[in-house]
């Protein structure tokens, strides 16, 4: 009888092992890689807490539920400090050691272009919410993106000013260390010259990261005739260039990209700023149903009305939660799971996200509108036009 109690003991407590690695390896895993630190910490900070509000909601449905099973699931944060080299680290890890699923982020181009190579070299899917960069997913069947393209945003910018101010003279200033400025720079200065013909950019001014003073660019600028002025800077660059180039006397428009869209612009930009335009991928004033309703719970639950970033890292976890459920069941091989995650990235056509609707092409680049905002005299983000492919 002892031997028997003992053998049925044994069984209980193997079987309570295995039942507990069963669900040890159904725990879904996915990567954040994102700049908590370095230049742009804001951006990263608006990721994290959008992914927290996502993990939210997946907790109390019990978990993620996929082919009728429902999964633990854990988000894995890694900061990338605002620089290519840490985020090709930082993917390297949450594929190799973490085990993780899929991975959101990075945000910038900087680091989303080099890492997206890391993600594509070891079959992992990873999906960028703010890269408008065309490298990012360029022959990379694991890549994927939740915003618009630089090649479209340059034509926007160019025809809006255009068609606003009727002005047919710009002027440039971009970091040319940085590939999501000077890629902009460069697909903005080509729209423009088509619009009003060569030698119509008459300053393309560019500096590196890090650099403060921007008074020898801005000068050129100011003396170049140049009515309007393009940067399509990160906002610690653009408080700093608005700035100098009021006081040195450039009294045209300045207008940015989605780069503008942290709220930390206005912040450090004060007046400065005030009358500037920017295209980005939503507005938060105005904002009805899906999109108002994330924009009220994350402004009651952190303080501050969701920037760009935070909202596509939204979009971005979402279009990660539908493609895993897409794939009908996890086989608990990781490797087969990321390749199953990946077709049904690459599957889907149409997504309705709060930053709009997107359709996918077969390179992972969504089809949708871009927004031109307006910074108010009150400093606010004012939604002005949207302009769609």
């Amino acid at each position: 009888m002892k031997h028997r109690f003992t053998l049925l003991m044994a069984m209980v407590f193997a079987g309570l092992f295995a039942l507990a690695t069963s669900i040890s390896a159904q725990t879904i895993k996915i990567g954040l890689n994102v700049p908590l630190t370095g230049d742009i910490p804001k951006v990263g900070e608006g990721s994290k807490f959008a992914a927290e509000m996502w993990l939210e909601d997946i907790k109390a449905a019990g978990g993620l539920e996929v082919g009728g099973k429902k999964h633990p699931v854990e988000i894995v944060i890694e900061d990338n400090e605002s620089k290519a080299e840490s985020a090709v680290k930082a993917a390297t890890k949450l594929i190799t050691e973490d085990e993780v699923l899929a991975i959101v982020g990075p945000q910038s181009s900087k680091q989303a272009v080099p890492a997206g190579g890391v993600a594509q070299d070891r079959a992992t899917p990873m999906i960028s919410p703010w890269s408008t960069n065309p490298n990012t997913t360029k022959d990379r069947p694991y890549v994927f993106r939740a915003p618009f393209l630089d090649p479209f945003q340059g034509p926007v910018l160019a025809n809006f000013i255009t068609n606003e101010f009727k002005f047919t003279k710009a002027a440039v200033l971009y970091d040319v260390a940085s590939d999501y400025p000077k890629g902009l720079a460069e697909f903005f200065k080509g729209a423009w010259e088509k619009l009003h013909g060569a030698g119509s950019v008459v300053a393309f001014e560019s500096f590196t990261t890090k650099d403060a003073d921007f008074s020898s660019q801005l000068t050129k600028i100011r003396n170049s005739g140049a009515q309007v002025l393009f940067t399509p800077q990160y906002y610690n660059e653009v408080a700093l260039i608005v700035q100098q180039a009021r006081q040195l006397g450039v009294k045209g428009p300045i207008v940015g990209s989605d780069s503008w869209g942290s709220a930390e612009t206005v912040k450090l930009c004060g007046k400065a700023c005030n009358g500037s335009f920017f295209s980005t991928h939503y507005a938060a004033k105005g904002a009805t149903g899906a999109t108002k309703a994330f924009i009220d719970r994350y402004n009651k639950k952190y303080g501050y009305v969701p920037d760009d970033v935070g909202a596509l890292t939204w979009d971005s976890l979402r279009i990660v939660e539908h493609a895993i459920k897409a794939t009908g069941g996890l086989t608990g091989d990781i490797k087969k799971d990321r390749e199953n995650v990946k077709n049904a990235l690459a599957g889907i056509k149409k997504f309705a996200g709060i930053t709009g609707d997107m359709a996918f092409t077969a390179e992972g680049d969504p089809v949708k509108c871009a927004v031109v905002v307006r910074i108010s005299d009150k400093g606010e983000f004012e939604f002005y036009k949207s302009v769609c492919p």
